[in-house]
């Protein structure tokens, strides 16, 4: 097997005192969608830029490329591209302008040529002469990725890129980052939205920037220890409040007329779940969700 593009470990950042980063340890092989959750102020953000050699970790260490992230970090950076969750490139220029800007910021040779069979690959050719600023978000987010490819990274390092955006523009972003894995390039990504996690090679999860769990989707759901119970029909949202209330289940989440019931006994969880159906309700086993997963990691969590 080649090298990792990212094998860190001990990793850790303070700031006022305060630790965003606690020992954290992250292995990523080439060519993998590596999928980052966490709440918001978990420290993720902070972690992506100690990778690309933004910041230098106070304790810990390890490799990004192949360069150590202690003393290499301007020799990283070249190979990275970056992508915030912010659309971070220039209103009042064009498509083509910001492109071309852009290009001669990362030293691109033929940045005509390269710009011209960019935007033909990221379908932009016929926003070429429209201010950014005019762009929808979907599009904006496009003008983004193709920014960050223009110089041909061997990593990328995308930070919420899809916030706000719909859920068209986020598939169609989704199959560009598969086809760019598919080439080998890696990708790194934090996101707040399940079903993308859930489209990612394997998973990471911090909060209070300590790890709480990582590996597949399967892996994890397996491990949560959670079974879940679906409850059917009328009289959904007197369930839900009877369900609440007992201490056999940690989780219960309406989908309109069906509730997702959840907790780590399966018997007693189904006895909660058909006690608490009404007249005509039907009960029966469901599958538990990432998001479930996370709620309960989340719930687990201690606050240093």
């Amino acid at each position: 097997m080649a090298d990792p593009v990212i094998d860190v470990s001990g990793v850790t950042k303070s700031f006022g005192g305060r630790t965003v980063v606690d020992r954290l340890d992250m292995r990523v092989e080439r060519g993998e969608i590596y999928g980052f959750l966490g709440p918001n102020g978990s420290g993720k953000t902070t972690f992506i830029r100690m990778l690309c050699g933004l910041l230098r970790p106070d304790a810990g260490g390890g490799t990004c490329l192949g360069y150590d992230i202690l003393t290499e970090g301007d020799r990283i950076k070249p190979h990275v591209g970056y992508m915030a969750q912010r659309f971070s490139l220039y209103e009042d220029l064009t498509v083509r302008e910001n492109l071309m800007f852009m290009a001669s910021v990362y030293g691109v040779r033929r940045p005509r040529r390269v710009v011209a069979e960019i935007m033909e690959r990221m379908e932009l050719g016929r926003f070429s002469g429209i201010l950014a600023g005019g762009l929808s978000g979907g599009w904006k987010q496009r003008l983004a990725l193709a920014g960050c490819m223009l110089h041909e990274p061997r990593l990328l390092l995308l930070d919420e890129p899809t916030a706000g955006v719909d859920p068209g523009a986020r598939r169609e972003f989704w199959d560009q980052v598969h086809g760019l894995a598919a080439a080998g390039v890696t990708t790194l990504i934090s996101t707040h939205y399940m079903d993308e996690a859930e489209r990612c090679h394997r998973l990471a999860y911090i909060a209070y920037g300590r790890l709480l769990a990582r590996g597949g989707v399967e892996e994890l759901v397996a491990g949560s220890g959670l079974s879940t119970w679906l409850v059917k029909g009328p009289g959904a949202h007197e369930a839900k409040v009877r369900l609440e209330a007992d201490e056999r289940v940690e989780q219960v989440v309406a989908f309109g007329n069906t509730l997702h019931v959840s907790g780590p006994d399966a018997a007693a969880v189904e006895r909660a779940a058909r006690e608490a159906a009404g007249p005509g309700a039907r009960v029966e086993p469901g599958e538990t969700s990432l998001e479930e997963v996370f709620i309960q990691l989340m719930r687990g969590a201690v606050k240093p």
